[in-house]
């Protein structure tokens, strides 16, 4: 019976990783933007196996999963709870290998963590309404969206959640505290933070809601100065910013500041698109990919903000996408940074979700570089004008980084 698993488990896996497959494709296909890319050269073709070495392969793969299949079979009859559910030890085999990679931007969602992790893309999700950071120890607040249920409960950028309704959540992997905060909205979780500068953790209770993500927020400033926020590069990203634009450059700005701000990221072809409202062309962004060859991005034509003058705000948390938006701006010499340090994610990841609704695989597929060759993976985008936020200049509403800017623009 264990064997006629076994053959059944092989068949299964193998015809979920080729659905994964063709599904990468198609995500590929819809994350690239039309008409940006200078493709490579065709890789060559292999040549055609022969039957002979398929068999030797064939057999070198039997004595690679010899160990895996002979645990499979130990756990199936030695665990002490039977029946033991095939499914979690499924899942669980695929979290294991993605994570021997090594990398902490590609991971396994099961089915839940992918349509919460797709949720913030969807516009609209029911919960505390906070940006996090779930590469560290412990899930940690990047931002809280402005009026949103975390901002209200006096939640700030660098909290980290340790505890979840009383529940310890050390050792556990943040993408699932993240499912833990997540909820109805009208209900209640209380988060046991640790706050730099804080000499204990406290509890914060906050009622969950249902959140409408908006991409774009934006005003014209004192001394007619533009601005525009950008929290997130999504779906509707691009159509709400060039609205914004629209707007703010009636009314004849001397200046427009763009503030990437706790901006996480977000899809490839929505960087490009963003990126090209304010660089009129050229080359905006290059992948390089593990066997050295290289495709490039240029800018779209058509963008609105193009000749304005131009500030770009910076922190801790602008990374991705946003970097490759600022990492562009700067080495044309668009616009100024200001700000802190960047993340430092310069990498590519693509999302192929598995058949059957398995959930989906997260790999990084190359490493990108600012226009100039400029890698900042695990390095950052430095700001041209290094400004520092304080927890003083928090607790007094005050923001030197955009007080800065306005300056610059000002003169």
């Amino acid at each position: 019976m264990l064997k006629i698993l076994r053959y059944l488990s092989i068949g299964c896996l193998a015809i979920l990783l080729l659905m994964g497959t063709f599904s990468g494709g198609l995500l590929i296909g819809w994350f690239i933007p039309r008409n940006t890319a200078v493709a490579t050269p065709p890789k060559e073709l292999p040549p055609v196996v022969s039957a002979e070495q398929e068999s030797v392969v064939q057999a070198e793969d039997d004595d690679l999963f010899s160990p895996f299949w002979e645990a499979w079979d130990i756990v199936h009859e030695q665990f002490v709870d039977q029946p033991v559910d095939d499914v979690a030890l499924m899942r669980g085999a695929i979290r294991g290998m993605i994570d021997a990679l090594g990398d902490q931007h590609s991971s396994y969602m099961d089915p839940d963590e992918y349509r919460q992790a797709n949720m913030p893309m969807d516009g609209e999700y029911e919960g505390i309404g906070a940006w996090v950071d779930t590469s560290g120890e412990f899930l940690t607040i990047t931002s809280p969206m402005a009026g949103s249920p975390a901002e209200k409960a006096g939640l700030r950028p660098g909290d980290m959640i340790i505890k979840v309704d009383g529940e310890d959540m050390t050792g556990i992997d943040s993408s699932l505290v993240l499912r833990r905060v997540l909820g109805p909205a009208g209900t209640d979780v209380m988060l046991t933070i640790v706050r730099e500068g804080e000499p204990q953790p406290f509890d914060v209770t906050v009622t969950r809601a249902k959140i409408i993500l908006k991409s774009v927020e934006s005003k014209m400033l004192d001394q007619n100065i533009a601005y525009v926020q950008l929290t997130t590069f999504g779906e509707n990203s691009t159509r709400e910013l060039r609205a914004a634009l629209r707007e703010l450059l009636k009314q004849n700005p001397k200046g427009l500041i763009l503030d990437l701000r706790n901006n996480g990221g977000g899809y490839l072809n929505t960087a490009i698109e963003v990126v090209s409202q304010f660089i009129p062309e050229g080359v905006v962004m290059i992948e390089r990919y593990g066997d050295g060859t290289e495709q490039t991005y240029r800018a779209l034509s058509g963008g609105l903000a193009t000749e304005i003058p131009l500030v770009v705000l910076i922190n801790e948390g602008t990374a991705s996408a946003s970097e490759i938006t600022a990492g562009a701006i700067q080495d044309y010499g668009r616009g100024t940074l200001v700000g802190m340090t960047s993340y430092g994610k310069g990498s590519v990841q693509n999302w192929v979700p598995l058949s059957n609704d398995e959930g989906a695989v997260r790999v990084t597929i190359a490493r990108w570089l600012t226009p100039k060759g400029r890698q900042i993976h695990e390095v950052g985008l430095e700001p041209d004008i290094i400004v520092e936020l304080t927890e003083e200049d928090y607790e007094a509403g005050r923001d030197p980084q955009l007080e800065k800017a306005i300056e610059i623009l000002s003169k």
